[in-house]
């Protein structure tokens, strides 16, 4: 009983200070955005909210104070490398920098200007943008970990064996990974799970990790990979992919030439069924990606509150609600993770299973 209090404590005191350091990181940028337009110039809290959620050529930590990343330009006129802080100004406002074009931040893309800063389309579909943006960066970040992780665990049952009892990182791994493994992988794919288990595991930590370090508002937490629609269509399209590479016979069976059915109903729900072989990968895109980011917005919503109102009672109502709504998406994060390895899961072994059907003439 004791040790659940520590841990509930623990959490607690974990999320008080994301949001008590997202309330002084927010303070800073209302404070900037007043430098900015004057004193009599509001807290814009739509832009504020978009830029702490989007992606970003620069790791932003408070006020003017920023990480820059490398920019990777691929154009007709070759290659170019530069720093991210050639397109930003003192007040951290997008401004021209002159490389082989003269280039411009837009909305977090880079595109091409002509003298009047104007946008060039022309010569923008030219520029291919292979930078190192706040959410590739935050993704290399957590594939180390990854790495790190992983390998310590499996030098350390190199050493011990696989039957000793787990010490240090084994212990919080070992019940992880048997969990996926006894509570998704074997109920959904079945006598074949194991070859599709190094998928999963690596599905539901990415996405795990990533939303961790995205509720963690300073350096180097805070992006929201998982908010991120093309994050999200990756790991769809990887699944979509593996789940019909691995169809056997009775799958596709059941798709276009349904047994048991007359030829009729048949013809009827082939269409229905192919469409459900791409709506399946599309659903797992968007509700990871729904789910993260309004989680995100609906934090940041509540402590725009107190900069909005500017009372202390404003702050005695958001700072509670803020710090539970936390706590809870501590709990989503894990949940995202477990809900798509569980429907990925759950599709390989719609795939993969073998079905026994008589046809029936009518």
């Amino acid at each position: 009983m004791t040790s659940k209090r520590i841990k509930s404590l623990l959490v607690a005191v974990f999320s008080l200070g994301i949001v008590l350091f997202s309330n002084m990181t927010f303070g800073q940028d209302a404070t900037q955005n007043k430098e900015i337009h004057g004193e009599a110039g509001e807290f814009d809290v739509t832009k504020t909210i978009l830029d702490h959620i989007k992606d970003d050529h620069s790791w932003h930590l408070w006020g003017h104070t920023s990480i820059s990343l490398p920019v990777i330009l691929c154009s007709d006129k070759g290659v170019e490398v530069f720093s991210s802080h050639h397109l930003v100004d003192e007040h951290h406002e997008p401004a021209a920098y002159q490389g082989k074009y003269l280039y411009k931040t837009f909305e977090g893309k880079i595109k091409v200007v002509n003298a009047d800063g104007s946008i060039s389309e022309a010569a923008s579909k030219n520029v291919w943008d292979f930078s190192i943006t706040k959410n590739v960066a935050s993704l290399l970040l957590t594939v180390f970990i990854l790495l790190v992780v992983f390998l310590s665990v499996a030098n350390a049952y190199k050493k011990t064996g696989i039957t000793s009892a787990p010490k240090g990182l084994q212990s919080f791994m070992e019940p992880i990974i048997l969990f996926v493994r006894d509570d998704v992988a074997k109920p959904n794919i079945g006598k074949h799970y194991a070859k599709y288990m190094p998928f999963l595991l690596t599905v539901f930590f990415l996405i795990w990790i990533n939303n961790m370090l995205g509720l963690v508002p300073l350096f180097p937490g805070g992006a929201n990979v998982s908010g991120n629609i093309a994050f999200t269509m990756t790991l769809a399209v990887f699944t979509f992919i593996l789940v019909n590479i691995n169809g056997n016979k009775s799958y596709w069976q059941h798709i276009f030439w349904m047994p048991g059915m007359h030829w009729s109903m048949k013809l009827f729900l082939a269409p229905i069924e192919l469409l459900g072989v791409f709506t399946k990968p599309i659903s797992l895109m968007i509700r990871l990606f729904a789910n993260i980011t309004a989680g995100h917005i609906l934090v940041l919503s509540l402590i725009c509150l107190i900069f909005i109102f500017k009372s202390i009672f404003a702050s005695a109502i958001a700072v509670p609600f803020a710090v539970f709504i936390n706590m809870i998406e501590l709990l989503v994060a894990f949940l995202q993770a477990f809900i798509f390895t569980m429907l990925a899961a759950m599709y390989i072994g719609m795939a993969t299973e073998e079905h026994h059907h008589e046809e029936h003439a009518h």
